[in-house]
This record gives C-alpha cells, sequence and structure tokens, in this order.
C-alpha cells in the first residue's frame, strides 16, 4: 500500500500516517527506488491500535500514558508487551468505571441520609481507598479544594466525609474538570449559599447539575474506551 491508500483504510490524513512513522507508532516503512513509501498489513493493523487508543480523550495524564505505552510497544512490534498493557489499561479503565459509579451511588445516599461515622482515616488509607497518589491528594490540598483536621503530631486526619469529598473531586477530574474548574464550581457554590458540609454541597442545583452531568459523561466515554481497547487487544491476538 502507498501512503494515501493505507490513510483512507485508516480514515485519518497521509500527513497523519507520516507522523506515526516518527513517533514510532508503526514498524520501520520501506520505500521504493523512487522514494515512495511501501506499507503493508502489519502497519495498517499498527495503525488501527493507535486510533483506538487515542479515539477517547481524557484529561487524567495516566490514562494517556496507558494508551501511548501500548501504541509504542506495537509499533516497536513487542506484541506481547503490547498485549500485556493493553489487558492492564482494560483493568484500569474498569476500576474507574467503579469509581464513577460508587461515585454516583454516595451522592444519591447522601441526598437521603445523613452520615453519623466518628471514624477517623490516615492519609495513607485514603490514598488506598481512592486509588490515587498521597501527593494526589496534598496537591489537591494545596489547591484549596478541601481542608483537613490535623492531631497533636500534624498528621491529617480523614473524616467519612472528608472522603466523600475527595472522591467527588476524584469523580470531577476523571471527567476532563481542571483543578481549577473544580475550585471555581466550589467557590461558585459558596457565593450563592452557606456550604458547610458535604450534603449541603451536594443539594445545590448548581452541583447536582454539574457533577450528574460530568459523571454521566464519564460513564459513557469510559464504556466506549473499554470498548477501543477490547478491539485492541483482539488485533494484537492476531499480530502474536
Amino acid at each position: 500500500m502507498l501512503t494515501n491508500e493505507i490513510a483512507k483504510k485508516a480514515q485519518v490524513h497521509p500527513n497523519t500516517v507520516r507522523l506515526y512513522e516518527q513517533w514510532q507508532f508503526i514498524s520501520p516503512v520501506p520505500r521504493r527506488p523512487n522514494g515512495y513509501r511501501v506499507y503493508y498489513d502489519i502497519h495498517l493493523k499498527q495503525m488501527y491500535i493507535a486510533r483506538l487508543a487515542f479515539k477517547q480523550e481524557f484529561i487524567q495524564n495516566n490514562l494517556r500514558k496507558m494508551a501511548t505505552k501500548i501504541v509504542r510497544l506495537s509499533g516497536q512490534e513487542k506484541f506481547q508487551d503490547s498485549l500485556q498493557a493493553a489487558h492492564h489499561y482494560f483493568y484500569f479503565l474498569q476500576s474507574e468505571y467503579t469509581y464513577a459509579k460508587k461515585a454516583v451511588h454516595m451522592a444519591n445516599t447522601l441526598l437521603q441520609h445523613t452520615n453519623s461515622s466518628n471514624k477517623i482515616y490516615t492519609h495513607k488509607e485514603v490514598s488506598t481507598n481512592l486509588q490515587v497518589t498521597e501527593d494526589t491528594i496534598r496537591n489537591w490540598e494545596r489547591n484549596g479544594l478541601f481542608t483537613v483536621k490535623r492531631n497533636a503530631q500534624n498528621r491529617r486526619q480523614y473524616s467519612e466525609e472528608d472522603i466523600q469529598k475527595l472522591l467527588i473531586i476524584r469523580t470531577l477530574r476523571s471527567a476532563h474538570f481542571s483543578i481549577t474548574s473544580i475550585l471555581h464550581l466550589f467557590e461558585e457554590i459558596k457565593e450563592v449559599e452557606q456550604v458547610a458540609d458535604i450534603h449541603t454541597l451536594l443539594n445545590t442545583l448548581k452541583f447536582k447539575h454539574e457533577f450528574y452531568h460530568v459523571t454521566d459523561e464519564l460513564e459513557l466515554n469510559l464504556k466506549r474506551a473499554v470498548t477501543d481497547v477490547q478491539s485492541i487487544i483482539a488485533i494484537l491476538e492476531q499480530l502474536q
């Protein structure tokens, strides 16, 4: 196949094909004596893998990194390693979908019931519970998304309500919301109403509109990404 032919089959611009070769998303492309590139079936499959991997856009950097890893390994013809990376990405996406559903369920529950648990969690326990790094949580705190009490030893002490708000922040971050956007959302709500706790926050009309809209979009995008990575796995299995 020539460049225009593979571009048509992959449904991309010919320049994209050349860029993918430059970025090593596909194997090195041999050339004819006249300088024309000649593509083979392996290149087309690698193009499909790259297109599927980058089809869904996520703001989360780790998701983009995982998708890029699959593509780069495929471009190096390390198909077994690429397949393992694709399976890892698949399970991670499923986990993200579970967290999105959990956030919605938690929000619906809190709208109806007031939490009375006095259990206290450590910083490490919260990190493990939410499956985010401790540095990520510290960054959210530094940027003013939440505040947390500390004990006499200056160690953070998280309540159930702290975890609930962090789960909401985590979900909004997964749904394309920047830290600045989340901060603005919380500040706008506070300007309109006295938001003393997580229950009041959840009951504000603006928050309900934003939160349920983005979680719906997030769930839909995650479902699409899962379908895409399943297609990638099928292609990689053919290349074994």
